[in-house]
């Protein structure tokens, strides 16, 4: 991971790399939006919507967390796309100060015990995270749950919070400040994310695809953006939607266009705000079958760390 050096900080300033894991649907990304107070990552009620490795960055005076968001972990390898993301996951593992394991509500299955035998391996603390638990409905099955959880490993703090309303954020970013070792920051104050506009740019599209389709369209759909050009103030920005089947492509564009247009437009909003200036976006689909199985195509469209 890249580091800056040009950047002062306080004797007993604190640094370090998070890693957000769990089953896939849990909630991560909405997590790091908020801890952050800033969309890095993209959401959608689709599980595995989030497939790369990002770092949202939180400065502050006397601390830099550094979080890692990370793809839902998965048991099934049903293409090569599916085994690159769990690769991604447990890379992370070995990468990281401390780990942010997200559960949900009183949810403790199969796919999260998976999870946790990952973690059972890590020499880094470990905060368990129960996300949204304004949605349960008897509180007082929480505490009993907690205490079912705490036999399985000794986490070096359990926090319910619920990510979409902001309950307890404060004391889950105060917990992990304390657990990061003391160094300099490894990143100008400024920065909130590795991650390029362009790169967001394809994220914020395919979230827009993801969320208006859902289980419309298959999981293999992709964006690669062709063209990313600020000029005169105004970024130019031409989006290519990858889809596996013809048919899948017809879908996407709906009649007339209607549901292509919708899918810019909204996207095309998302930018303006994460950029802070006008975008032109054009966006067209074409059939790219197999990308998801194959090892190049999956190169090529960046979902191999190097």
């Amino acid at each position: 991971m890249t580091e800056s050096t040009d950047f002062k900080y306080g004797p007993q300033a604190r640094c370090g790399y998070v890693a957000l894991v769990g089953r896939p649907n849990v909630g991560k990304s909405t997590l790091l939006n908020h801890l952050l107070q800033q969309k890095i990552s993209i959401t959608s009620r689709k599980p595995q919507t989030t497939r790369h490795r990002i770092m949202g960055i939180l400065t502050e005076a006397d601390a830099q967390c550094v979080f890692v968001d990370t793809p839902g972990l998965h048991s099934q390898h049903r293409k090569a796309l599916n085994r690159v993301m769990n690769d991604t996951v447990i890379s992370t593992l070995r990468d990281v100060d401390n780990i942010l394991f997200v559960v949900e509500r009183l949810t403790f299955g199969e796919a999260d015990q998976m999870v946790l035998q990952h973690l059972l391996k890590s020499k880094v603390p470990v905060i368990l995270v129960i996300n949204k638990v304004d949605q349960i409905k008897d509180k007082q099955r929480l505490l009993p749950h907690i205490q079912e959880l705490t036999k399985q490993h000794e986490f070096a703090e359990v926090v319910p919070v619920s990510a979409l309303n902001g309950h307890n954020l404060d004391r889950l970013k105060s917990l992990v400040k304390e657990l990061l070792p003391v160094g300099p920051f490894l990143y100008p104050a400024e920065q909130v994310t590795d991650r390029s506009s362009r790169f967001l740019a394809a994220e914020l599209i395919r979230e827009k695809v993801t969320r208006q389709l859902g289980d419309e369209l298959p999981y293999e759909v992709t964006v690669e953006i062709e063209r990313f050009k600020v000029e005169g103030g105004v970024t130019h920005i031409h989006g290519l939607i990858l889809v596996d089947k013809s048919g899948q492509k017809k879908i996407l564009v709906g009649r007339d266009g209607e549901r292509l247009k919708s899918i810019g437009s909204s996207a095309r909003e998302d930018m303006e705000t994460a950029f802070g200036g006008k975008v032109m976006l054009n966006l067209w689909v074409k059939v790219k079958s197999g990308w998801a199985d194959d090892e190049r195509a999956l190169q090529s469209l960046g979902y191999v760390d190097h």
